[in-house]
């Protein structure tokens, strides 16, 4: 059987958690994807009722083996061509960044173009929120497989093993870790009352900057993963990837809070994902490689 006609390499699996109400993991990723334009295949690595930062409730994991039997059904499957991209997320054990490593290995021996993004969920501000197991097999086995990784600052702390005081810290960590991309969510801010999101590759380390929203629900890492790789794939380049993914998450993210809204609402605002309006602060910073020449603004 062959690919589906206009699909080839445009398709991509994501990888991530399923709430039934509410707009994060999956559920934020695959309406982002699918709104700008790019076929998904959805795969759930555990079933909840809604975030738990909303409260307790009933949890489903796939038992390891059936979760590996799928993925490698996914990995034979004969419309592996219409792959140009992985995208995973949260995981609900360790077992399962096993499987994901094949899956995202069976994309690029059929695509060699495909890009593989890693969002290491496991913690912010709080600490970690998965067991340390599952956090490490993502920084040992993900994150290296990764072409681009988008952990908050927490999570880059944690996967550096250091306290990143600054961006210039945060830029060299990102660098060390080896992905070619790295979009750093809440990085240090350089104006005061807003939040940054850092972008660092082996040639430019740029900061996309918006007021900080009160009270902001819970998905936006989930969003700005899925944006950034939609743009990537149609053909942005990263900076501008930055900057319009920033743009989108803070447009809905501000319009949510407006109306009291306890999660994103993405089905009101797609329009918003697919031509922001809002505007961010783009500002070039001084390349931990980089001589005098840095710090121009973008």
């Amino acid at each position: 059987m062959t690919d589906a006609p206009g699909t080839a390499g445009r398709a991509v699996i994501v990888l991530s958690s399923h709430v039934v109400r509410g707009t994060v993991g999956n559920r934020a990723a695959v309406f982002a994807l699918e709104t700008l334009g790019l076929p998904v295949w959805a795969m759930p690595t555990v079933i909840l009722p809604w975030h738990p930062g909303h409260g307790r409730a009933t949890r489903i994991v796939p038992p390891p083996g059936e979760f590996s039997a799928l993925v490698d059904d996914l990995a034979a499957a004969p419309w592996l061509g219409e792959v140009g991209a992985v995208l995973s997320g949260y995981l609900g054990g360790p077992e399962q960044a096993e499987a994901v490593a094949r899956l995202v290995g069976a994309v690029k021996a059929r695509n060699e173009g495909a890009l593989y993004l890693c969002d290491p969920v496991m913690g912010d501000a709080g600490g970690l929120y998965v067991p340390e197991a599952t956090a490490a097999a993502m920084r040992d086995l993900l994150v290296p497989l990764a072409d681009i990784a988008t952990p908050n600052r927490f999570e880059l702390e944690w996967l550096a093993g250091a306290a990143l005081p600054d961006n210039s810290a945060a830029a060299r960590a990102a660098l060390r870790l080896g992905p070619p991309t790295m979009l750093v969510t809440s990085a240090h801010a350089l104006m005061a009352g807003s939040i940054g999101n850092l972008l660092v590759t082996d040639r430019e380390a740029v900061l996309a900057e918006h007021r900080a929203v009160p009270d902001a629900p819970h998905g936006t890492g989930d969003l700005i993963s899925a944006l950034f790789l939609a743009r990537l794939m149609t053909g942005q380049s990263a900076a501008k990837a930055l900057q319009t993914a920033t743009e989108a998450v803070f447009e809905v993210l501000a319009r949510a809070v407006k109306r009291g809204a306890d999660e994103l609402m993405l089905e009101t605002d797609a329009q918003s994902l697919a031509r922001p309006m809002a505007m961010v602060q783009m500002r070039r910073l001084v390349h931990p490689d980089a001589g005098p020449e840095g710090g121009r603004r973008a």
